[in-house]
């Protein structure tokens, strides 16, 4: 593997933050500078984090340092789809489209967490 991008983690989170962000388009204005930035900023991070981590993976600390931050950032993004769901900003079905597939991301940077000599 030569480029953090061809990881299927990547590309789901990537993804995933795309959705969040065309998602978000329809909240109302005054979630501009709360909720909207905050999803899209917790939703980017992930793949951001990872991309930065990949690139140190023969630091094995350094590279579970920056899955791991990865994988609290997805944690974060199910926070804000939770309360987007109160908020009644989304239906339940969105929400749990989006929240499954952060959930599937959980799980790889998980295996990443565990197993960083695959990545090396």
């Amino acid at each position: 593997m030569s480029s953090f991008k061809d990881l299927t983690v990547y590309k789901k989170a990537f993804a995933l933050s795309m959705e969040a962000f065309e998602m978000t388009k329809t909240f109302p204005k005054e979630e501009r500078y709360s909720l909207i930035d905050q999803i899209r900023r917790c939703s980017r991070s992930v793949y951001s984090n990872l991309g930065e981590g990949y690139r140190k993976r023969q630091y094995p600390a350094h590279f579970v340092a920056k899955v791991s931050d990865a994988d609290m950032e997805n944690s974060e993004t199910q926070v804000w789809l939770d309360f987007s769901l109160a908020c009644k900003y989304i239906d339940e079905e969105t929400h749990n489209d989006k929240t499954e597939k952060s959930v599937e991301i959980g799980r790889m940077l998980n295996h990443m967490i565990n197993n960083p000599k695959k990545y090396s």
